[in-house]
């Protein structure tokens, strides 16, 4: 299926311009839509997705400090923010809508159903971050250290960690080209924002119980970037109904980008087939708005990206697989 391809920024409450992106299908229109909190839409796209994107603060293509997070709910309320403006779109009122999230992406999507219970039709949670695994978590006594300074130095990059591409990437061509990607992040993380993912993923341990939306988590047995045993525990723990869990014997964290080409394409088939059961005509909410109003203004100040249109007219590209949202942080 041809996919045609869009990008734009927008400007969030605080000022910086943010990179956007969509994947929708040519020639028919979108099944549902899925909303990523970090990786690339093409396949979903192909298999009849329109598919929706945001770099965060500071990573990928958007403005702002180099992979630093001052408040980890401030990405969440961009996405938030963002998402539902898409969803409120005439076209799409009518569309079931799922959040996908990859490594901290999980625990983005998860907070933004915190945000709103009852928004979302469900998630694909890819290796989530639920957790911070020991083998990469730094030792206790340097993270009380870390926190005794973190206001006092908190953009500096000294955050003690293992090299995540190396534990994240099986693929070695694969490893090497994410290496070469200089969107991605691959410094030592900066205090505030190492600190802030280890709240983040404190607190959305602490609270997997909340979790009440239908959900397929699907993560490789060899991860040791994020715990696979969190997701089993988000699994028996969580209040959905419809909940599903795989696991992938011998697969590393980077199940859609890292593995090679059979494990990915195995990853990708079964999170189409999840979406295409649950995929399904939603009634407008009352008066025809989506969702519940934001506290702050839900429409972003738009602007084509150089060379691209508006989010109105998508530039048609056909089997172009368009950018990688970086939501990439060593930790």
């Amino acid at each position: 299926m041809d996919v045609q391809y869009h990008e734009e920024y927008v400007r969030n409450p605080r000022g910086v311009q943010l990179f956007t992106c969509g994947w929708l299908p040519a020639s028919s229109s979108p099944k549902a839509l899925v909303f990523l909190c970090h990786a690339c839409g093409f396949k979903l796209a192909a298999a009849g997705y329109g598919v929706f994107g945001i770099d965060y603060e500071g990573h990928g293509k958007s403005m702002g400090a180099r992979c630093y997070i001052q408040k980890f709910d401030r990405l969440v309320a961009d996405c938030d923010r963002f998402f539902k403006s898409i969803c409120d779109m005439e076209e799409y009122r009518s569309k079931s809508r799922f959040l996908y999230g990859e490594s901290m992406g999980g625990a983005v999507a998860l907070l933004l159903h915190r945000r709103d219970p009852a928004f979302w039709d469900g998630a694909v949670l890819v290796a989530p971050m639920c957790k911070i695994s020991e083998k990469v978590k730094p030792h206790p006594v340097v993270v009380t250290l870390l926190t005794q300074v973190e206001e006092l130095i908190p953009t500096w990059k000294i955050v003690p960690t293992k090299d995540v591409i190396d534990s994240a990437f099986k693929d070695p061509l694969k490893r090497e080209h994410i290496r070469r990607n200089k969107l991605i992040y691959q410094d030592k993380p900066r205090l505030k924002t190492a600190l802030e993912l280890l709240r983040t993923s404190m607190d959305v341990e602490d609270s997997l119980a909340e979790v009440s939306m239908p959900f397929f988590i699907l993560h490789g047995e060899a991860d040791t970037v994020t715990d696979p045993e969190v997701s089993r525990a988000l699994y028996d723990r969580a209040a959905s109904a419809d909940k599903t869990i795989k696991l992938y014997p011998g697969m590393w964290h980077g199940l859609t980008a890292g593995e090679p080409d059979d494990n990915v394409e195995l990853v990708f088939a079964d999170i189409v087939a999840w979406l295409n059961k649950r995929s399904h005509h939603r009634k407008p909410e009352h008066g025809g708005r989506v969702g519940s109003a934001p506290s702050e203004p839900a429409r972003y100040q738009r602007r084509p990206v150089s060379g691209g249109s508006g989010m109105d007219s998508p530039v048609s590209i056909p089997r172009r697989r368009g950018g990688f949202l970086c939501g990439q942080c060593r930790m």
